[in-house]
């Protein structure tokens, strides 16, 4: 008796590596391109990402780089937020919605291990820029014909999303040019230098014309500070320091929007002081202050995953004014991740900003890249919570995945 056998044949194409791995490309790029613009979009494609990749991983090579502390701290901080709903008291539904805000960390390691071997991670960043730009080009113009915005509520000179999301693209956009203008000027290529100048003034413009949050104008000087210290020798810092004094002060002079922007840093805070008045600031500060309190309840694990919410509720029973805010988050990365993990969640946060600023020790075009999303990230997240925001989440998990692959590639490929 003939014995059948099934046998199955896959056709080389699909077990192409090189194939796969650029579909990989495609896909990562188009989430940077998308992020921008859309929520939606960018999860799509994270997603069809990830199903390209699978293809190509490496297990061992993979399970070798999860012990790296750069991958590891990433994975160990969403790994605490999955952990945090053992313990929080809230309903189930609130602790996988705050828990589902760190699942992007567990991506972190995967994009480091994709861009250690694929070319093409200046795709994304060309990509990004572009988009970026593209938004600019909208933000001014639905600054004159409002009607033309892509949603109905939407902001003065902001057509998508909001305005701190667009001031975090900008001044990430803006801080990358002027970096990369100085290379090439010192590279004898004057002309691309003075291209890539033109574009990241437009969006300097807009940002001092149009909208911009006040987060952003606390992270654009320091961005910009560090790339002085460390791109410019002591004539070219004193120079430019110079120049960029002059230049805050015609800004100061000719836009009333920044000076709006930067005196209500501190009358809001005086506001709050005299009167609890509920301002902005006042708000922040009223947050902070509650923040800390539950903190002290439960200093070493926290109350538990997507217990911030109910905190603050019950806080604000029989409370008036500024005091009878409630809110989900308190507007500052530690807090928030005190809040619920406690002292344990602090150190991982701590832990993996270091690491990660570590890594981008270097002159290299991606340590650089990567070492100003990391210190963007650090300084928006005193006043945000901005790791765990969606979009300021994916800026420094695709920042730092795609910067951190190419330069560990470049590294090993030095030390063959």
């Amino acid at each position: 008796m003939n014995e059948t056998r099934l046998s199955f044949h896959i056709p080389a194409k699909w077990r192409d590596v090189e194939r796969w791995r650029t579909t990989a490309d495609v896909f990562a790029t188009l989430a940077a391109v998308t992020l921008p613009w859309s929520t939606s979009l960018p999860a799509i494609f994270i997603v069809l990402w990830l199903v390209a990749l699978t293809p190509t991983l490496e297990v061992p090579h993979v399970l070798e780089m999860l012990r790296r502390p750069v991958c590891a701290l990433p994975i160990a901080f969403a790994a605490l937020a999955l952990i945090g709903t053992l313990w929080s008291e809230v309903a189930w539904a609130a602790r996988i919605h705050s828990a589902s805000s760190s699942v992007k960390f567990f991506v972190l390691p995967l994009l480091f291990y994709h861009f250690e071997r694929s070319t093409r991670g200046a795709w994304l960043l060309a990509g990004f820029i572009g988009s970026c730009f593209l938004l600019e080009i909208l933000s001014w113009i639905v600054t004159v014909k409002p009607n033309l915005s892509l949603k109905r509520d939407a902001v003065y000179g902001v057509p998508v999303k909001n305005w701190i999301d667009q001031g975090q693209e900008f001044v990430f956009c803006a801080v990358v040019l002027v970096w990369a203008a100085l290379r090439l000027l010192r590279s004898r290529k004057p002309i691309l230098a003075i291209g890539f100048m033109a574009l990241a003034t437009s969006f300097f413009l807009n940002m001092a014309f149009v909208n911009v949050s006040r987060t952003a104008l606390v992270c654009l000087p320091i961005m910009l500070l560090m790339l002085i210290l460390l791109e410019l020798n002591l004539r070219e810092m004193l120079l430019t320091i110079t120049a960029s004094i002059v230049l805050v002060a015609v800004v100061w002079i000719s836009s009333p929007l920044v000076r709006t922007k930067a005196e209500a840093i501190f009358t809001d805070f005086i506001s709050y002081r005299d009167s609890r008045a509920s301002t902005s600031g006042g708000q922040r500060l009223e947050f902070w202050r509650k923040s800390l309190g539950f903190v002290a309840i439960a200093p070493i694990i926290g109350h538990g995953t997507g217990s911030t919410l109910s905190l603050f509720e019950q806080a604000a029973v029989n409370q008036t004014g500024v005091s009878a805010e409630v809110v989900a988050n308190p507007h500052n990365q530690t807090l928030y991740s005190a809040i619920q993990w406690g002292s344990v969640g602090v150190l991982i946060l701590f832990a993996m900003w270091l690491a990660h600023l570590l890594l981008f020790r270097g002159e290299e075009f991606a340590a650089r890249v990567g070492f100003l999303v990391v210190l963007q990230n650090i300084v928006g997240s005193l006043f945000n919570s901005h790791l765990l925001d969606f979009h300021e989440g994916w800026m420094y998990v695709l920042g730092v995945g795609v910067a951190g692959g190419i330069l560990m590639k470049k590294r090993h490929d030095e030390t063959r």
